[in-house]
């Protein structure tokens, strides 16, 4: 057994998942077509939607969205000050990385508005509908609401390795840190010193935590349902389950991507 096909041995009832090399999956588990909620993975494609709508004109990074002094870079990198599932600030603009899935929902609004569609609709039309992923679909929250597949999340990793959707620099900015020396709390995992975030991705940089032992410049996403979607060099991994994330795997998420890392 490989190290991937051991998550075929994670204690949920269902799990799934696809490893990828160079955007072409190379080995998977599980029904790949079934349909999980994926929590916060929402906000690797709610943020490629938004990044579309910079892109395209109908805003900028640079406006003002969210409280007073803050832009949508801000809200997209987790940096506006507004806490976890209000639009109330907690702190600056600025000065802590405050990990908030209202301020996904704060800039779909915006797209929202500035497109003259609704959010759930742009990112399907927008991202799903031209990676092929017919069974993925925003349910609510652009933060957390998202119900896909691992075949869909694949083909979206696919995309951030070989972008056809954006430009490349685009997506490269998104996997770059932005506001950097921010101290922040990753969500079960605690506080953070130096807490990197991009838009919509998470940076690994030096945190002990999910991605293990990947590279420091790795970037994805978890999501509370027990879900999880990373990028590192020339791999991408996508690991979803149904058992909602606890301390259960910790441990097990940590040692699973170091394994499989080391191996490649």
């Amino acid at each position: 057994m490989s190290e991937f096909s051991q998550i075929s041995q994670w204690p949920a009832d269902t799990v799934a998942g696809a490893l990828l090399r160079r955007g072409e999956i190379i080995e998977t588990v599980g029904d790949t077509a079934w349909e999980f909620p994926v929590a916060s993975v929402t906000k690797l494609v709610a943020a490629y939607a938004v990044m579309m709508a910079v892109e395209e004109g109908a805003v900028e990074l640079e406006q003002p969205a969210g409280p007073a002094g803050s832009t949508l870079e801000h809200l997209l990198a987790h940096a506006s000050g507004i806490s976890f599932d209000s639009r109330e600030p907690q702190k600056p603009v600025g000065e802590r990385r405050i990990y908030s899935s209202a301020g996904y929902e704060w800039a779909a609004d915006i797209v929202a508005e500035a497109t003259g569609m609704d959010f759930a609709e742009y990112l399907r039309e927008g991202v799903c509908m031209p990676l092929g992923m017919g069974s993925t679909r925003l349910e609510g929250s652009a933060g957390h609401g998202l119900i896909s597949t691992v075949e869909d999340l694949a083909a979206f990793a696919a995309e951030v390795h070989n972008p056809k959707l954006l430009h490349p620099s685009t997506v490269a900015n998104m996997r770059r840190g932005h506001f950097g020396g921010l101290r922040g709390i990753v969500p079960g995992y605690g506080s953070f010193k130096e807490c990197t975030w991009g838009l919509g991705f998470e940076i690994h940089g030096n945190k002990d935590h999910w991605m293990g032992a990947l590279p420091a410049d790795a970037a994805g996403h978890f999501g509370m349902s027990g879900t999880y979607l990373w990028v590192a060099g020339d791999y991408a991994m996508v690991a979803l389950s149904n058992r909602d994330f606890g301390e259960w795997c910790k441990p097990l998420w940590h040692d699973t991507n170091t394994a499989i890392w080391d191996s490649l």
